[in-house]
């Protein structure tokens, strides 16, 4: 077996190690070979790091190979895009992929909140798009959301399904609906934990302490926030407010406001707390 991901950023490049993790011959594509690269060495780090704690025996990392050039995901049997969250880049890379890939090769979606429907619309043969939602970080949470696009055929569906399963996931069948399952879930009650900080003053810390203690979550709203990137939380927020206009949707306007000054969580060393960096 053969997988491309397209676009090696924090999604891609957790994919890509499952990848090889999982022993199959992938190709990762990005944009230059320094991002390539540097990609390439993130990924060998934390699979040596993992066989220095126990938690793996081995990896190849000779498994993987980094391209600039989309034209050497010929034979891969599925490719999946892990590029930016804008439908028209998205449509583009389908459209040009659709002309390099093998007819039976599956085409998977890492979006966690646009239609697959809209972006399956870029190809003429949409019965072999799906979305295969990852959850960041990758190579650590257990669930991918395997999603069917209007037209998606039982036999792609089913192959991202046991792709999933062999990358030593959880996968989930749904339809393609705004936000899936998780993010229609999570984003609305995320947005409602955070505007409980304004109407209710009570500190990022106490927020989470109260989440956590009194309702038995594993981790805060606000730690959450700034693990998955405040960027992308808006993003998501914006896209399902788009699609569905019920106002638990909208991302609160202190979160756009942190968005704006670059306090993006973990990524960038501050958000609702301080990182090390």
């Amino acid at each position: 077996m053969k997988v491309g991901v397209v676009g090696l950023g924090t999604m891609g490049a957790g994919i890509a190690q499952l990848c090889v993790e999982a022993g199959i011959d992938t190709v990762g594509r990005d944009v230059t070979d320094d991002l390539g690269g540097r990609a390439r060495e993130r990924i060998g780090h934390f699979l040596t790091r993992k066989v220095e704690k126990g938690q793996t025996e081995s990896f190849d990392l000779a498994l993987l190979t980094t391209t600039t050039e989309l034209a050497d995901l010929a034979e891969c049997d599925v490719v999946i895009e892990a590029i930016v969250e804008e439908l028209p880049a998205k449509l583009e890379l389908f459209s040009e992929l659709e002309r390099i890939v093998r007819t039976d090769t599956v085409l998977a979606t890492n979006t966690s909140a646009l239609s697959v429907t809209e972006i399956a619309a870029a190809v003429s043969t949409p019965e072999r798009v799906v979305g295969m939602h990852f959850f960041n970080p990758a190579p650590l949470m257990p669930l991918v959301e395997i999603v069917r696009a209007h037209l998606s055929s039982d036999e792609a569906v089913e192959a991202a399904a046991a792709l999933g399963e062999r990358l030593g996931k959880r996968p989930i069948r749904c339809h393609d609906t705004p936000g899936f399952v998780v993010n229609r879930i999570l984003i609305p009650l995320l947005n409602d934990c955070l505007r409980v900080l304004d109407e209710a003053r009570v500190t990022p810390e106490a927020l989470d302490t109260a989440l956590t203690a009194g309702a038995g979550w594993p981790m805060g709203p606000c730690a959450l926030v700034d693990l998955v990137g405040i960027d992308v939380h808006v993003h998501a927020s914006e896209a399902l407010y788009e699609k569905l206009r019920e106002p638990r949707m909208a991302p609160p306007p202190r979160i756009v406001a942190m968005r704006n000054a670059g306090l993006l969580g973990r990524k960038s060393g501050r958000g609702f707390y301080v990182y090390d960096t």
